[in-house]
């Protein structure tokens, strides 16, 4: 179970129910409910520099908030990987246009820009308090981008010194990634997504948060649904990730700079 706060911070979505501690006053959750919609507005502003991104944010937060909800967090914990989920991008806010909106493959010098952005995302938050402690929403920004077998960014971190709220968001941010059209490849369908999430599990992913997935596939089906995304089968010309280091030609980049999850334009 993640520990991130020392007192209660329940932060309600969208359509539900607020949670309520002994210890959370009427006070709490109106400055919680606040700093939630924040965080919402936050997302969308990231996703509006890349029209083909809409709603990518939100899409990231609601599947990271079934996981968590899933994996049996506390109230309070799911919802900061709900807000986590929000801003896992924030960064991308100090990536220049010309990167950020460059139409093809990213190269190195590219790649060197874009590897920047958890940095930048978790320095962005960290003047706010319910987002620093330990394990917290700044961690999870700083670390979505970690890999499970210590092959990801910034840290090289690996298996569980990856803190668990980024290592779920980084199972839904693939999710969300690889259902979208981007200038360089198609979007696939919900059940080919989830197909190469399920082949990285172990090397990309915690294994854990995988199987997660899978048990409440139909959930973050519905989810996604109602972003409008294309879910289903559909022509196109994509050629899956090789199980080996070097070049990507797809989705999951298995070496040190991948070309898909959140990390992609």
């Amino acid at each position: 179970m993640l520990k991130f706060l020392k007192t209660c911070i329940p932060l309600p979505s969208r359509g539900r129910d607020a949670t309520l501690h002994s210890s959370c006053t009427e006070p709490c959750l109106s400055g919680c409910l606040s700093l939630h919609q924040f965080a919402e507005a936050l997302g969308n502003a990231v996703d509006a520099r890349d029209p083909q991104l809409y709603n990518h944010s939100r899409d990231v937060a609601e599947t990271a908030r079934l996981l968590a909800d899933g994996m049996g967090l506390s109230p309070t914990d799911t919802e900061l990987v709900h807000i986590a989920g929000h801003l896992h991008d924030i960064g991308k806010i100090g990536i220049p246009d010309t990167v950020l909106n460059k139409q093809g493959t990213l190269d190195r010098g590219d790649w060197l820009w874009m590897e920047r952005h958890p940095e930048i995302g978790a320095e962005i938050v960290r003047p706010v308090p319910a987002f620093n402690a330990p394990g917290g929403v700044a961690d999870i920004i700083l670390s979505h981008h970690e890999r499970y077998d210590g092959n990801g960014y910034p840290g090289r971190l690996r298996k569980e010194a990856i803190p668990l709220g980024a290592r779920i968001v980084a199972v839904a941010d693939t999710l969300s990634a690889l259902l979208r059209d981007r200038p360089y490849r198609d979007g696939c369908s919900f059940d080919e997504a989830l197909a190469e999430i399920v082949r990285c599990a172990g090397t990309q992913f915690d294994p854990v948060v995988v199987r997660k997935l899978i048990a409440i596939r139909d959930r973050a089906r519905d989810a996604l649904q109602a972003s409008g995304i294309a879910l289903d089968s559909r022509p196109s010309t994509r050629v899956m990730a090789s199980s080996g280091g070097g070049e990507m030609h797809s989705f999951v980049l298995p070496g040190r700079y991948p070309l898909t999850a959140s990390a992609e334009k």
